[in-house]
């Protein structure tokens, strides 16, 4: 028996009238759906850059010598993320609340900072591929009189004004319309006219051509997204309030779950034993975690599918070509001009603003989501004001409650993002970029979301706990993944400088 289930002494069922009248989510197809969030949410903050700029570019410069780098990225990666998903519908809390227990929080000022980085230079990466959109689109073909950086202010006043004003209901409502119109598109035009069936060998063979590093970079950072995102979708999995997040307070009020407190911090706390709940409660824990694993799962298969196809559709209709400039959606544009007929320019760029313009919104929210969840884990006074989605009264005066932290941040990331852009303006460089700045940061956090689901989720509780095989190919991933990474980084940034 682990240590965290020897402290929670498992004892007998503890009944509480309220959880009796918890409705159970409806499994069938259809109704699962409607419960989708914070998996589509991840897939679609994937879903923008890293698809519609880095896998076309890395098909038009090499055609389809970086399929396997794709594969690798999914397959090792997808612990990373999951991870994190089975940490909060397993607790009810978020993978930054167990940061609280490493030394000195040091996890917690760790993500602090690269999270603060990553809202400038990582959100800069993302708006300007949407800006890239709506240049071509209106200054290249239509002949407006702006720059590329006004999109981008325009666009990130706009994502901005949307988050504060829906938070992440509008969020999630928009993102599954997103998903299906990109999707669709995609499809129809891969579909049309499909690979040849020897392309997909690549997935198997392992290549690095020369002057390919950066884009290596790019994908291992950025497909499916970044790894740091796996604390956004903790943070949003807690804001949703269904499943365990949603009845965590009435367990600790009834003593099934200890009081987190992030000043005084114990693992045990953290940890929820289903065992003590009622069978209909634990049946309703367990149907929310299926919800969570299923909407985790299919985003990220889907997600995987469409860089595939992207890479695909480029390596066949663009390569060879040096796609750059501020008119890339241009070039990229060929993958379904030149495959289904000029007409298609149109839905490409719908499709394409889709995708890029909801990785923008979802990252405007998510990035000061997580800073504000730091501040509340690091700074007593936030704690005290604790809460984004139904703020007190008090917090929003105070400029120190999570709440108004997380509205400051967004402030912080619009500004900086959009003067990045306005001095860089280069969408294929920056995206490269922030796709490689990800990649730098992402081991540490695939680490700690694995550690805090082995020692935190009791052994005995079969559904939440990591099975032996699981835990065995996490470690493996992990392994491969920090590895990779460490030697990308080397070639592309220590082995020039040296």
């Amino acid at each position: 028996m682990s240590k965290i289930a020897e402290e929670l002494k498992v004892s007998k069922v503890v009944e509480i009238p309220e959880l009796a009248k918890l409705q159970l989510p409806d499994m069938t197809p259809r109704a699962l759906f409607n419960h989708f969030g914070p998996g589509m949410l991840l897939m679609m903050t994937g879903i923008g850059t890293s698809h519609l700029v880095t896998a076309p570019v890395a098909g038009a410069q090499f055609q389809y010598a970086l399929l396997w780098s794709v594969l690798v990225s999914y397959v090792f990666k997808y612990y990373g993320f999951e991870m994190a998903f089975r940490f909060t519908n397993s607790t009810g809390k978020s993978i930054l609340d167990a940061m609280c227990t490493t030394k000195g929080k040091w996890a917690i000022w760790y993500t602090l900072i690269a999270t603060l980085i990553q809202a400038a230079v990582g959100q800069a990466g993302r708006v300007i591929a949407t800006a890239a959109v709506m240049y071509f689109l209106f200054t290249q073909y239509l002949g407006w009189p702006f720059d590329l950086w006004h999109y981008g202010a325009f666009l990130g006043v706009l994502c901005c004004t949307i988050v504060l004003a829906g938070q992440y209901k509008a969020i999630e409502v928009a993102t599954k319309i997103l998903v299906i119109l990109l999707v669709t598109t995609t499809f129809y035009v891969f579909f049309y006219d499909p690979p040849p069936i020897t392309a997909y060998t690549h997935f198997f063979i392992f290549d690095i051509p020369a002057g390919s590093m950066l884009i290596l970079a790019a994908f291992l950072g950025l497909l499916p997204t970044g790894i740091d995102v796996a604390l956004q979708s903790s943070e949003w999995g807690k804001a949703r309030k269904s499943g365990l997040p949603l009845i965590r307070k009435t367990l600790e009020e009834h003593g099934v779950a200890g009081r987190f407190d992030s000043f005084n911090p114990k693992t045990a706390d953290l940890a929820v034993d289903i065992n003590k709940l009622s069978p209909h409660a634990q049946e309703y824990c367990r149907r929310w975690f299926k919800i969570g694993s299923l909407d985790f799962g299919i985003g990220h298969f889907i997600s995987f599918v469409i860089a595939t196809m992207f890479l695909l559709l480029s390596a066949m209709w663009i390569y060879p070509n040096d796609v750059s400039g501020r008119g890339v959606m241009g070039i990229i544009a060929k993958m379904f001009t030149e495959s289904v007929g000029p007409g298609m320019m149109y839905m490409f760029l719908i499709g394409a603003f889709a995708a890029t313009f909801s990785t923008a919104l979802n990252y405007y929210d998510g990035w000061p989501r997580v800073v504000g969840a730091c501040c509340r884990n690091l700074f007593k006074k936030t704690a005290d004001l604790s809460g984004i989605d139904n703020p007190t009264p008090e917090a929003k005066k105070v400029w120190y409650s999570e709440y108004n932290i997380w509205r400051i941040t967004m402030m912080y990331s619009l500004i900086t993002s959009v003067l990045i852009i306005y001095g860089f303006q280069s969408p294929v460089a920056l995206v490269l970029i922030a796709s490689a700045t990800a990649l730098g940061i992402a081991p540490v956090i695939f680490y700690y979301t694995f550690k805090f689901c082995r020692e935190i989720i009791p052994k005995d509780n079969k559904v939440f706990y990591p099975s032996k095989p699981v835990i065995w190919f996490t470690w493996l991933s992990l392994i491969i993944f920090t590895g990779m990474t460490l030697l990308v980084l080397f070639y592309d940034v220590i082995a020039k400088i040296i």
